[in-house]
């Protein structure tokens, strides 16, 4: 008799034809329980081992054929074909109904899992028993540079053991992307959020899980998220983005709830916490640019929706800003100033600066990386 594996690896595929062959290699290539992973038909999957989904959503590019050749020859791999493509949330969301494991990672086809990131893990997991594991993260440029993901300090600082959001509100700044979790498959389901469809999907599924679940921390680098891929969700310039203001919509509605029925943990600091979050996330998709120099210009949102987008930020800071919130100090501080007073025309101006003050300090890491 089989055990039921301890992570089950959940993969929406659709385009990533070029990448998604060293993704597979990265995943179950490596061990999850100390024994190798050698990709084998013949493999005893063990107590502590790996599942992968893997959810083909109608991609045009061949990788459904490439998954079905990888499932011939490792057992762990199961493979779903969707007839039409619906997008990433419905292709979780479809995976997470097919998986088995007691925790479950959402990790998406052009992107790697770092060389002996299962293994520590799984040490992790039965170690604490969180019901949500926060773990690090590389960004992985097209040169093959690495930089350290912009949260690794929060996760150094973070309590030991398991905790509670009001421990440490400040974890609401790592990325709301589903990848830099690992959640107990139980839990999530209880959450009873699934992933929406369209853009920024995973929002209200990674707040949710934040304010209603034992926190752990993996201080160490776990993943790699390509950055600058052409044709991804990220580096697209359209309408789509203002799924922004509809996820973190539905995140206030949930605190809300929880202040309603009395939760103690909704402390006034996470409510600030997750206010500025929200706030500071609509500025980086709004000045997210593309191009070279540092007058820059345009980004995720069209440039003839700039302003509107902008007023929208403003109307949700006046709409959602807690009574006891408070700027923090510095160029954050002045920046979410100006979106507080609806100052578009300065924000316009002084963003390219910042822009260019952001863009050398990453050119600096990644060179000092190389």
């Amino acid at each position: 008799m089989t055990h039921p594996p301890l992570i089950s690896v959940v993969l929406p595929v659709y385009g990533v034809r070029q990448y998604l062959g060293e993704c597979l290699d990265s995943v179950l290539g490596q061990p999850a329980d100390g024994q190798p992973g050698n990709g084998s038909a013949d493999l005893v999957r063990p107590a502590g081992g790996i599942e992968v989904i893997a959810v083909d959503d109608a991609s045009p590019d061949g990788c459904g054929a490439l998954l079905d050749d990888r499932a011939r020859i490792d057992r762990r791999l199961t493979v779903i074909h969707l007839d039409v493509n619906r997008g990433p949330g419905n292709a979780r969301n479809i995976g997470l109904a097919r998986a088995t494991g007691r925790y479950v990672w959402f990790i998406d086809g052009d992107d790697l899992v770092a060389a002996g990131a299962l293994a520590a893990i799984a040490d992790r997991l039965a170690e604490d028993g969180p019901d949500l594991l926060l773990i690090g993260y590389q960004d992985l440029y097209p040169d093959g540079s690495t930089v350290p993901g912009p949260g690794a300090d929060l996760l150094r600082s973070a309590p030991s053991g398991t905790f509670r959001l009001a421990d440490a509100p400040l974890l609401v700044n790592l990325t709301m992307t589903s990848w830099s979790k690992v959640l107990r498959r139980e839990f999530l389901i209880e959450l009873d959020e699934p992933f929406r469809p369209g853009i920024h999907e995973d929002v209200p599924v990674s707040c949710a899980a934040l304010l209603a679940g034992r926190l752990g921390v993996l201080a160490v680098v776990c993943y790699s998220y390509r950055r600058s891929r052409p044709g991804s969700f990220m580096a697209t310039r359209d309408s789509g983005h203002l799924a922004i203001f509809d996820a973190y919509e539905e995140v206030f509605g949930l605190l809300a709830k929880r202040l309603a029925a009395g939760d103690e943990a909704v402390t006034e600091a996470v409510q600030a916490a997750l206010f500025e979050r929200a706030i500071w996330h609509y500025t980086s998709v709004l000045q997210a640019g593309f191009g070279i120099g540092p007058l820059r210009r345009g980004g995720m949102v069209p440039r003839s929706g700039r302003r509107a987008f902008f007023n929208r930020m403003h109307a949700d800071f006046v709409r959602y800003a807690p009574a006891s919130y408070r700027h923090p100090p510095g160029a954050r501080g002045a920046k979410l100033r100006l979106v507080e007073r609806g100052a578009y025309l300065t924000y316009e101006v002084l963003e390219p600066l910042n822009q260019f003050r952001v863009a050398a300090r990453r050119a600096v890491s990644r060179s000092g990386a190389r």
